[in-house]
């Protein structure tokens, strides 16, 4: 392997946020893997084997002896802390909620948040902030639904998560609002174990509530809340950036309803809003006959991956001269484009557990947004637009508009 570079943990190029550093394109070209340092704002500076390649990011992902749970922070009830037999055992409990069928009975409800939204669009008027009216409200509203959140709570909700989710103030800061949420979610666990709702925490604390602590029912809730609100409002305020620069593919989206899901995955997979999480090696494993030794992190760029030109894991319904055609520019935006496989909800055990209700959120978000405002535009040079490349999640800080 060659001596160690430095690779930021988002993984995005200086010059354009939406593509991955030269370091990753680099890095899948190179038959023999890179060791890496990267600058973590969890983990600190460390070192870890980068995989960039489709095949090699898949295959990492779904290797059981590399381990999320030893290479992150530990938080009771919180998927990411678990591995093995464990994490099976939680996920199972949750798996229900979050299928295909009820991510389309969820879909009332994502509308009537969605236009709630729009409303408050238009009421801030030209100049609107729509990270903070329009992204955000939006997946916070929906895990209330999911939480059982009362109604009368949800304005103070909205507050407390956003507060809660604010990466710009001090740790200490950011410690105390957690530490609220924590005890907001404590206090919503004992509701549901006094009367379970008919929703995700409720059925989980009326079906398993006797085999988890309290703090592990509490710690499920607030999983739910930063998977579900944090990356959602991200790839939501990335996606509207990103139509917002190419006209042509938010005309398609705006006017075309037959292209939305695919409009949807195209957007997933050139986003991939997720950061490139470390995993730990837990025994020795062999990528590309290479040897990851046991204790080393390996970091898979999701982002990389999804723009390989190599991969050979597209849809099996394309002929191979479409695939060919298709596939040259990955580099390119194409809400078009013939359905392709991506990484952007992961692959095996740690894979998306609410990647489905993530889909739905967006197939209505969009092109309602678009619908509704149809001259809109940035309010502010697209070159000056603040987004956050080496967050844990990427996406856009602060997205003016006008129309």
């Amino acid at each position: 392997m060659t001596e160690p570079h430095s690779l930021p943990i988002g993984g995005r190029a200086d010059t354009c946020p939406f593509a991955p550093t030269a370091e990753l394109y680099d890095a899948q070209k190179d038959d023999e893997l890179r060791r890496v340092k990267v600058p973590s704002p969890l983990l600190g500076e460390f070192d870890a084997v980068v995989v960039s390649r489709y095949d090699d990011v898949k295959s990492v992902l779904a290797d059981d002896r590399l381990r999320m749970g030893g290479a992150m922070p530990y938080q009771a009830g919180n998927l990411l802390s678990y591995d093995g037999a464990e994490h099976t055992r939680l996920r199972r409990m949750l798996t229900g909620s979050f299928t295909t069928k009820r991510a389309r009975e969820l879909r009332p409800s994502i509308e009537r948040v969605v236009a709630s939204a729009l409303d408050a669009v238009a009421e801030e008027g030209p100049g609107a902030d729509l990270v903070r009216v329009f992204c955000a409200p939006i997946p916070t509203l929906v895990i209330c639904e999911l939480l059982g959140v009362p109604y009368t709570d949800r304005e103070e909700f909205q507050r407390r998560t956003a507060a809660a989710l604010d990466f710009d103030v001090s740790r200490e800061v950011q410690m105390e609002k957690a530490a609220e949420m924590e005890a907001y979610m404590a206090g919503l666990v004992a509701r549901h174990k006094e009367a379970p709702g008919d929703n995700v925490l409720g059925r989980v604390v009326r079906d398993f509530g006797d085999q988890l602590s309290d703090s592990e029912l509490a710690g499920i809730g607030n999983m739910l809340l930063i998977a579900g609100h944090e990356t959602i409002a991200s790839t939501l305020s990335a996606s509207i950036a990103l139509l917002l620069q190419h006209p042509d593919q938010l005309e398609i989206v705006r006017d075309d309803p037959s292209a939305t899901d695919g409009a949807v995955e195209e957007l997933l997979r050139y986003t991939a809003p997720a950061t490139i999480l470390p995993r730990q090696a837990s025994g020795p494993i062999r990528v590309r006959g290479q040897e990851i030794r046991e204790g080393e992190r390996v970091v898979a760029s999701v982002l990389a991956a999804n723009r390989d030109v190599a991969s050979p894991d597209r849809s099996q319904d394309q002929e191979p001269q479409e695939e060919a055609d298709a596939d040259t520019d990955l580099d390119r935006l194409d809400v078009r484009r013939p359905p392709r496989r991506h990484l952007t909800f992961g692959f095996g055990p740690h894979q998306c557990l609410g990647q489905q209700l993530a889909r739905m959120e967006l197939r209505v978000a969009l092109p309602a947004l678009f619908t509704r405002f149809p001259t809109l535009r940035t309010a502010v040079p697209h070159e000056k637009l603040d987004y956050r490349t080496n967050a844990l999640v990427f996406g856009v800080n602060s997205l003016p508009v006008t129309w």
